[in-house]
């Protein structure tokens, strides 16, 4: 079959797997997978393999750029602390744990002998990234805890940098080269990210200043294309990190291109064809991980994969302990039931196993390390994508509404349609339009507010969670209200730089609170935010408002 007829027919099998997961209501990536292995393991027919090529060069910039693009930089700098010490001294004691643990395992279980901690540790780098595609959409689709998506997404953006940069240096040590001392590690490692935001953040400046000076949803999503793919390719030629530099120039592109740069009609264009690519880029990749593995390999090899997967998820839950505790006296403390759940939603994917593939030949084991990756990222994806659901609402971190997506709908209709009503007293009071023309449209939008109010009324909610949730709402409006008036201040001089940021961070602690599910967060007593002692008694509040979603 030709490979053009072979790319149609995965979207065509990818269009029916996401129908049949929407009804079914299991995660759409999980589905794929599934078809995939269905499908290859019955020989249909011929897919592509999933290359490194292929990756690198089509899907992996897609993917950052459209996540990074959709990605408030406001909520990523509150969880900065968070997000960055899982992304990167957490994906270095995850590999460095991982290895720890499982090269006693496979000693014991005598399944490779002479298996030593340097291949070890090449599988920990091999399985130190997170792919939580799938648990992140469930998060949304359910209603779990901003926050909580926001982290796990936040880590997975930039750890797939990290991994990548450690497995270069680990998988150079693993074939003798020469040792390199942990200070030049680490200059090597600051480098590779420092030019790769530099490139990125290059390439988002510029792509963002040419979208100021043109009108064009065209011209502009082809802009944002360019930015995504050449600061990837750029940076790579640079010898430094694509994938810091796509994610660097995604942030810049989605934070402050699109809000300088694009009309409100581009913007929904932009956001609608970025939207479109991550779909059809995950359709391909997961359905491509299907064909990629084969039963009777793993089969054979299924105590090195429970051995190494045992130890994956072992060292997932140490690294997410050891940060939760240190931030514990910090404004980003991550309540307890969450640490259960992003070590859940740990799941491991297409980046494993395409580093696996690209182990050189001559590499000791290097056909059971790249089983081990595959049996790995299977059982994650499987396991923990189909049972996470489950887990979100045993944790209560999640509403069990089962009409929770229509008060979505609703409220947001209600929501914009009083938005209108108020902009259309604006535009009578300021203009000497018709009145008739005027009065057409309130009738209009008047009767859309009551067709929404009647439709939130009819249904079956809970009506304590929905207060609970409206309160929350209106808080965070009224947050975003406070540091608004804030910035406005400390630009015009009523307050000093050093009162706007203490104001500020207070500011930014209650919409921590907020999202972490405790809707009641008060202001501290000092305007420079609660200190370490406020922060240790509040922390067990915190966990209790965790359970409540």
């Amino acid at each position: 079959m030709a490979e053009e007829s072979v790319f149609i027919l995965l979207f065509v099998v990818a269009s029916a797997v996401a129908i049949l997961a929407r009804r079914l209501r299991i995660p759409y990536t999980v589905a794929l997978v599934l078809t995939g292995l269905l499908l290859g393991t019955a020989h249909a027919f011929e897919a592509p393999h999933l290359t490194k090529q292929l990756l690198f060069t089509v899907c992996l910039p897609g993917l950052l750029f459209e996540a990074a693009f959709h990605m408030e930089f406001s909520q990523f700098w509150r969880n900065r602390m968070a997000t960055l010490g899982l992304a990167v001294p957490g994906v270095a004691a995850a590999l460095a744990l991982t290895a720890g643990l499982l090269a006693p395992l496979i000693a014991s279980l005598d399944i490779a002998g002479g298996f030593a901690w340097r291949h070890a540790l090449v599988l920990g780098a091999l399985l130190s990234a997170t792919d939580p595609i799938a648990v992140v959409g469930l998060l949304n689709t359910l209603g779990a805890p901003r926050r909580l998506g926001i982290l796990l997404e936040g880590e997975s953006l930039l750890n797939d940098g990290t991994a990548i940069v450690l497995f270069s240096l680990v998988l150079t040590a693993g074939l003798g080269g020469a040792a390199l001392s942990a200070r030049e590690l680490a200059v090597g490692f600051v480098g590779a990210v420092g030019v790769g935001m530099l490139v990125g953040g290059a390439a988002g400046l510029a792509v963002s200043e040419v979208m100021k000076r043109v009108d064009d949803p065209m011209i502009e999503i082809t802009l944002t294309t360019v930015a995504a793919y050449g600061a990837f390719v750029a940076a790579e030629h640079l010898h430094s990190s694509g994938v810091i530099a796509t994610v660097s120039a995604g942030l810049l592109c989605g934070n402050y291109g699109a809000r300088v740069g694009m009309s409100p009609s581009t913007r929904v264009a932009v956001e609608t064809f970025w939207e479109y690519v991550a779909f059809a880029l995950n359709s391909v990749v997961f359905l491509l991980i299907g064909f990629e593995i084969h039963i009777e390999a793993l089969a054979e090899s299924w105590q090195a994969i429970g051995a190494a997967y045992l130890a994956v998820l072992l060292a997932r839950g140490m690294v997410i302990a050891a940060v939760s505790g240190l931030l514990r006296l910090t404004r980003e403390r991550i309540p307890r039931a969450w640490s259960v759940a992003l070590t859940w939603g740990g799941l491991r994917g297409a980046l494993s196993m395409v580093l696996a593939l690209s182990l050189p030949r001559e590499f000791p084991y290097r056909d059971l390390l790249i089983t081990m990756t595959f049996g790995v990222v299977l059982v994650s994806l499987l396991v923990q994508g189909l049972t996470m659901a489950p887990l979100l609402r045993w944790l209560g971190l999640v509403r069990g509404a089962e009409d929770r997506a229509a008060y979505e709908l609703h409220r947001g209709q209600l929501l914009a349609a009083r938005s209108a009503l108020e902009e259309l007293d604006r535009i009578a009071h300021a203009t000497d339009a018709a009145a008739d023309v005027l009065d057409g449209l309130r009738d209009d939008y008047r009767r859309r507010v009551a067709a929404s109010q009647r439709a939130l009324q009819a249904l079956s909610l809970d009506q304590a969670a929905v207060r609970l949730e409206e309160r929350a709402w209106m808080r965070r409006r009224l947050l975003l209200v406070e540091k608004h008036r804030v910035l406005e201040l400390g630009h015009h001089g009523a307050i000093d730089q050093h009162t706007g940021e203490r104001l500020l961070a207070d500011i930014d602690s209650r919409l921590l609170a907020l999202e972490s599910g405790h809707p009641d967060a008060a202001p501290a007593d000092d305007a420079g935010g609660a200190t370490a002692a406020d922060d240790r008694r509040s922390a067990p509040a915190a966990d209790q408002a965790s359970t409540r979603g």
